[in-house]
């Protein structure tokens, strides 16, 4: 056992944590980990005390303090993300044909126009989906349908639970998905900075579930902005689980 010495370490207040994850992926010895619906710091030798997870927590409920603990252990933070690594290995990429387009016709950025005659004799609502991909991991940069976009930023959950999301939220607009819980919210905010950058974004709308982790959605957000430094006017919509819209105001 590791002999306790004084040292600094991270401290999280369990009070003002409200669980949104972004600190886990921030941390990249893998010292913190969302359990129970908090954020725990797993182990102390896992932990260097630098405090790269500080800036992560919109609850400011992450410190770094002063206390006996196990000495910092390289070693074992290598062989922990070594066996984190080998029990969820990246996919490989599935073999995908090049379309007459060019590239994979699964992540190729398209422009989706709603077909006349389909609306003219179908009573099932039609898609209001405007591009394609959705995914915000997948979004070209300079996307041709981002120039003057009024741009929709959805938790991934949102459209299943709010029945009219089409009608409500996608006419004229073009989607971005992502989870800020589990997704890599820092890869996120620097390609939503970028986005924001090298387009003439004309508006932002966040729309996220009211559980605690998807607020991390509006923080990242921004943070984008920040690093743009673009000014575009935000709103966001927070969305119950049972499916009503619990909130709708500027991102502030």
């Amino acid at each position: 056992m590791s002999v306790g010495v004084l040292r600094k370490i991270v401290e999280i207040d369990e009070e003002k944590c409200n669980g949104c994850g972004l600190c886990v992926p921030s941390c990249h010895e893998g010292a913190i980990q969302v359990i129970d619906g908090k954020a725990r710091l797993v182990s102390d030798v896992y932990c260097d005390g630098l405090g790269n997870c500080l800036g992560q927590c919109p609850e400011d409920a992450i410190t770094i303090g002063e206390r006996e603990a196990a000495p910092f252990d390289v070693a074992a933070v290598e062989q922990r993300m070594s066996e984190r690594k080998a029990a969820a290995p990246e996919a490989e990429p599935a073999p995908c044909p090049t379309s007459a387009g060019g590239g994979c016709p699964g992540s190729r950025a398209q422009v989706l126009r709603p077909s006349a005659a389909t609306a003219a004799v179908s009573a099932t609502p039609e898609s209001q989906l405007g591009n394609w991909p959705v995914q915000l991991r997948l979004i070209p940069v300079q996307a041709p349908y981002l120039q003057g976009a009024r741009v929709v930023i959805a938790a991934d959950c949102v459209p299943f639970a709010f029945a009219d999301f089409h009608r409500q939220f996608l006419a004229g607009k073009t989607l971005m998905i992502g989870c800020p819980k589990l997704d890599d919210v820092d890869l996120y905010t620097h390609k939503l900075a970028q986005i924001f950058v090298q387009n003439d974004i004309e508006s932002v709308e966040i729309v996220h579930m009211e559980v605690p982790c998807c607020f991390g959605l509006v923080h990242l957000v921004k943070q984008a902005l920040q690093e743009s430094g673009k000014t575009i006017p935000a709103t966001v919509t927070t969305i119950g689980i049972r499916g009503d819209v619990l909130a709708t105001a500027p991102l502030e």
